[in-house]
């Protein structure tokens, strides 16, 4: 029998077939344009059950409603030959069938199951730690890459990883040690750099964070949309702080978005910076539109809750109608949501879509009720901590509309603490001192600045 590059069994692969295989984990793994080429290998050898269910794993990553129906023609390929498999290629099977059925708890436990018992398979770790995320759970997150940390001790991926749980878990010091040790071994390895960028974001590194990032995207070419547009929206997150606007602008306009438009990930990357540009104070033109064009096909679309809250905002921004329609869907998707996820719909990205889509049609009274429900239970819905910011930014910008100055000024102090000069924040807060009748603290915000 053949193996993988990490060292796992393959059954039945000719060179064509493992080579596509190959590109899939190692591409899935660093997030490189190259994990898609097991479609291609998966329809020239339809009886290799693995390049199956990695071609169904692709489709599934689309984060979209037509996403089980594309990879259902490949789950049907590896269930024809599943008889004939090794036990871990068995149970991967089962992991597909149980996401495209969105029983991810299942397929929780198929993966765990996997990884306890075949922990050379960083693919499956991976995408465990990519269910735990999208259920806004951390710690479940850092236990899943710790269990096989032992057999991944020169594997720069691995550390990738495992920097990005700590930070999710607030463990920053461990995060940077793992990113920087990640960064050792490759320092191309662009999720290590990614992890690092959320230490410096969270502590206030900005300067830093902005050189170290600018300095790694030379090597950003080759990667995956999702990749590319995300360390470039991290990029943006640091120059927005500096007050350095031109460069926003810039890799709003040049990296940002225009990669894939019609995925999911470059459209919330473009929604949630163009948010917090208006949150700052920019105008943005018709961005929006733009955007708000390939939302379209999102009017239904309820797929995960933290990407929909995303699509509503944007849709509602650019004054398209489709607004409605997606609202609509999102309650009766919380009426009817699955046990596993019904905290998620029902309690928090219901009361977050009220939210954002009144803050879109300017009232911000009813945006602040609403988000107030939804925020303290926020991290339900999944999302890194630097992504839901953006839902404490609507808020804040909605009691600025109410001009519930005292209640402003109470969170922009507290923003201080991971963002003490950043020139946007700065500059509204001094703006409420002066509402507040606090001249000598609204001239000690504006002195404060990155200049």
């Amino acid at each position: 029998m053949s193996q993988d590059y990490l060292g796992n069994v393959v059954t039945g692969a000719d060179a064509g077939t493992l080579a596509g295989i190959n590109d899939f984990i190692g591409g899935f793994l660093g997030y490189q344009k190259r994990a898609v080429n097991v479609l291609a290998a998966a329809d020239a050898d339809p009886q290799n059950v693995l390049a199956s269910v990695y071609a169904g794993f692709i489709w599934m990553f689309l984060e979209a409603s037509e996403a089980p129906k594309k990879a259902a023609r490949y789950l049907a390929q590896a269930q024809g030959g599943v008889h004939l498999v090794t036990e871990r290629e068995q149970m991967l099977v089962e992991v597909l069938q149980k996401w495209i059925v969105n029983d991810i708890p299942g397929a929780l436990a198929v993966g765990e199951a996997i990884a306890r018992n075949f922990p050379n398979d960083l693919l499956n770790v991976k995408l465990h730690k990519y269910f735990n995320f999208n259920l806004g759970n951390s710690s479940g997150m850092l236990r899943i890459v710790k269990m096989v940390e032992a057999h991944h001790q020169d594997n720069a991926n691995y550390y990738g990883m495992e920097a990005f749980c700590y930070e999710q878990c607030h463990l920053l010091e461990k995060a940077e040690r793992s990113a920087r040790r990640g960064l050792e071994i490759n320092p191309d390895e662009p999720w290590a750099q990614h992890a690092l960028a959320h230490v410096m974001l969270t502590q206030g590194r900005i300067r830093e964070g902005a050189d170290f990032m600018k300095k790694s995207s030379a090597c950003w070419q080759d990667l995956n949309s999702f990749m590319f547009t995300h360390n470039w929206w991290h990029t943006a997150l640091f120059d927005l702080s500096l007050g350095d606007y031109e460069s926003v602008f810039a890799a709003y306009d040049g990296n940002v978005w225009g990669q894939e438009k019609d995925f999911s990930q470059d459209q919330i990357g473009a929604v949630a910076l163009l948010a917090r540009m208006e949150i700052a104070g920019l105008d943005v033109g018709d961005r929006w539109m733009d955007v708000a064009r390939h939302l379209k096909a999102r009017a239904r679309d309820t797929v995960q809750p933290f990407l929909t809250i995303q699509y509503l905002y944007g849709l509602a921004r650019a004054e398209y109608g489709e607004a409605d329609e997606l609202m609509a869907a999102v309650e009766e998707r919380a009426a009817g949501a699955a046990e596993f996820e019904r905290e998620a719909w029902a309690n928090v990205a219901l009361p977050a879509c009220r939210g954002v889509l009144a803050l879109a049609r300017n009232r911000p009274e009813e945006a602040v009720r609403e988000l107030e429900v939804a925020l303290p239970k926020m991290a339900a819905i999944g999302g890194s901590h630097a992504q839901r910011d953006l839902f404490e930014q609507l808020l804040l910008d909605a009691h600025l509309k109410c001009e519930n100055f005292g209640v402003a000024q109470q969170m922009m102090e507290m923003r201080r603490i991971y963002d003490p000069d950043g020139v946007p924040l700065n500059t509204m807060l001094a703006g409420v001192y002066e509402k507040l009748d606090l001249p000598e603290e609204a001239e000690e915000a504006r002195a404060r600045n990155y200049g």
